[in-house]
């Protein structure tokens, strides 16, 4: 696989202060973002969060307000075509020519890139099941989400930036897709992925960020954000539960009562937990569990609204 350059270990991606306003609206604001070599970096936020306005940030499609970018240690503005030499990229609002069949599109794509092999190609079809004979205009969405997946992959980039890449792909396709990362990792290649699918992200990523209202707020492998500890508790309780009780223990979160019942997110010490609640109930029962990704980015999330 070629390199953009030679030498000393490099961040595949790095940015500093990196920050786009539009007017007087916040796009994303002083971004420092360092994504390694050879991970996949999960980003992650609703829509609306920023991460569509990160990525065209560093790809030069827009300008930043302040701050600055590298992509395989190359300047994304000063170096702008010779950083497009080693990335493939999906956007995530994917547009293409609609009277051009798969195949023509494609090789639209591969002329730009001075070639392609086109039995890599031809595999990638067949492994996304992609029909490329057919006009891009009468294809459903997953199936034009598939054509650009292999414009993505076939010149065996570097670097691989993908905004929301599964988007109408069936469970089947999303699996084969996932698989594809693995191999091209292992090979050397990075992925940066952007999502709102935290199942997706959760099944591939080295280390994830969390972009909140245009800051990213933390960043850490998917490992830390488990090692937190964090639990679903549930109680069923002798009576209608007061969420206030559990609300007042250390390291609980995300209270939710219901009659009897009362479930919550809780990182804290479990004597306390029970002592709260055998103070004021006799507990009939309890279930806890591992809390995944999901509850812990809408912690993230549910924090920087109280703090707001």
């Amino acid at each position: 696989m070629a390199t953009a350059a030679e030498g000393a270990t490099r961040a595949a991606i790095h940015t500093d202060g990196l920050t786009k306003y539009y007017g007087r609206n916040r796009g994303i604001e002083d971004v420092d973002l360092d994504v390694r070599e050879g991970e996949v970096f999960g980003f992650l936020g609703p829509n609306g969060a920023g991460k569509t306005t990160t990525i065209r940030t560093l790809l030069d499609e827009i300008r930043p307000t302040a701050g600055t970018a590298t992509i395989l240690g190359l300047d994304t503005h000063r170096n702008a075509v010779e950083v497009r030499r080693h990335i493939g990229y999906i956007p995530g609002d994917l547009a293409l020519y609609p009277n051009l069949t798969g195949r023509d599109t494609l090789t639209y794509f591969a002329n730009m890139r001075g070639g392609v092999d086109w039995s890599h190609v031809d595999a990638l079809a067949e492994r996304l099941a992609s029909d490329l004979s057919r006009k891009v205009g009468d294809l459903s969405t997953g199936n034009r989400q598939k054509v650009g997946i292999i414009q993505a992959f076939m010149n065996r980039p570097d670097l691989l930036i993908m905004d929301e890449p599964t988007a109408g792909l069936d469970p089947l396709v999303q699996r084969e897709f996932q698989t594809m990362l693995r191999e091209v990792t292992a090979e050397g290649c990075t992925v940066f992925l952007s999502s709102h699918t935290l199942s997706e992200v959760q099944r591939v990523a080295d280390r994830v960020g969390i972009i909140r209202d245009g800051y990213l707020i933390t960043v850490e492998s998917v490992a830390e954000l488990r090692s937190k500890a964090m639990r679903r508790v549930e109680f069923v309780l002798d009576s209608d539960a007061d969420a206030s009780v559990f609300k007042s223990v250390a390291g609980v979160r995300n209270v939710v009562a219901s009659g009897a019942h009362v479930e919550m997110s809780f990182d804290g010490d479990m004597g306390d937990l029970l002592k709260a609640a055998t103070d004021r109930y006799a507990i009939e029962d309890i279930r806890t569990s591992e809390t995944d990704l999901e509850e812990i980015f809408l912690t993230y999330y549910h924090t920087g609204e109280e703090a707001g």
